[in-house]
């Protein structure tokens, strides 16, 4: 499966904006944050992840509806095992 250009640059801009979240994440428990605050940007991170996830699975289905040279139904069943795993 390939991403398109436009779409791996918002898989990419998720994925460092969940890697700032972390970072900061662990800062805040390293400097004895609220909980709640922690839980917060922990959740947010969690969020972020899962967009990209999703992301990616979403262009690998409409590519997978889109191929017509046979191996479509793999592809579909490996993207939905893929799908159920972030679910």
């Amino acid at each position: 499966m390939d991403l398109d250009s436009d779409t791996m640059a918002g898989v990419i801009r998720r994925l460092r904006r969940a890697q700032g979240q972390i970072g900061g994440v662990i800062k805040m428990i390293e400097d004895g944050r609220d909980c709640a605050d922690v839980v917060t940007q922990l959740s947010a991170a969690s969020r972020a992840l899962d967009r990209a996830g999703f992301k990616i699975i979403a262009d690998g289905l409409r590519q997978c509806l889109a191929d017509t040279n046979g191996t479509a139904d793999a592809d579909r069943a490996q993207l939905e095992r893929l799908f159920l795993s972030l679910a």
